[in-house]
């Protein structure tokens, strides 16, 4: 990532079809997930979303590499979402794939979580 501010925290996680690669950009974490969120994957997910001890946690998922995602991955998003603004922070949504963005929208979810078409308009404070 070419960001101006990004991190890069060393952090990749891969287990089978899911890889997440955690970063920071000014006070933002920024976690680029690529591959297929499911339930054989979301427990990795997951815990690259804990944000427990965090005060005011600011969370954008970068969502252009993935190619599916289940109820299970609904689940997760809708969880740290409840966490996260409990918290008083915020979880964004950066560029899911179209047949993310579908899922979204099916479970109306995109009305809850902040979706933005880039990774670039989801880290405007």
């Amino acid at each position: 990532m070419a960001e101006r501010g990004m991190t890069d925290t060393g952090h990749t996680e891969q287990v089978g079809r899911l890889s997440v690669v955690a970063a920071a950009t000014d006070g933002i974490r920024v976690l680029t997930v690529a591959g297929e969120i499911d339930h054989h994957t979301g427990d990795q997910l997951r815990d690259a979303l804990d944000t427990t001890g965090t005060a005011r946690p600011r969370v954008v998922i970068d969502m252009h590499q993935v190619t599916f995602m289940d109820s299970s991955g609904i689940n997760i998003l809708i969880t740290v979402y409840q966490d996260v603004t409990a918290a008083g922070g915020w979880l964004r949504l950066a560029a899911p794939t179209d047949s993310v963005q579908r899922v979204l929208q099916l479970v109306g979810a995109d009305t809850l979580i902040d979706c933005h078409p880039t990774l670039r308009e989801a880290l405007v404070p």
